[in-house]
């Protein structure tokens, strides 16, 4: 299992890269059998998103480290760096690039893009 990460170095460029998620067997809702899954993570919000079909926005950072999963319809996503990828149903995409050159968003879908973020700080 893997989530695109978005960030910043510190040249303020921004770049993309696969992170996997560890998984390790344990015990999570006893007496339910052992499951693989992640540590847990701290976070502080959780919100609900909705962009609508052709929805194209000017370059900008994100505000805060969150993580986005998409439910329906697709965004392309430009880094600074040139780098694109496109982030549908199912998609895991950890945003991290607070300062820097920022990057752009389009809804590529026919559909609207709807997503739950989770945010971290």
């Amino acid at each position: 299992m893997i989530y695109h990460r978005l960030y910043a170095d510190e040249q303020g460029e921004s770049h993309w890269e696969d992170v996997e998620v560890t998984l390790e067997e344990r015990s999570f809702a006893p007496p339910a059998k052992a499951i693989e899954i992640s540590p847990s993570e701290p976070v502080t919000n959780t919100l609900f998103l909705r962009l609508k079909s052709g929805w194209d926005e000017p370059i900008h950072p994100t505000p805060v480290a969150e993580r986005l999963i998409c439910l329906a319809g697709t965004v392309r996503v430009t880094a600074s760096d040139g780098e694109t990828r496109d982030i549908g149903p199912g998609d895991v995409w950890h945003m991290e690039d607070k300062h820097g050159k920022d990057h752009h968003t389009v809804v590529t879908s026919d559909e609207d893009f709807l997503a739950v973020i989770v945010q971290f700080d």
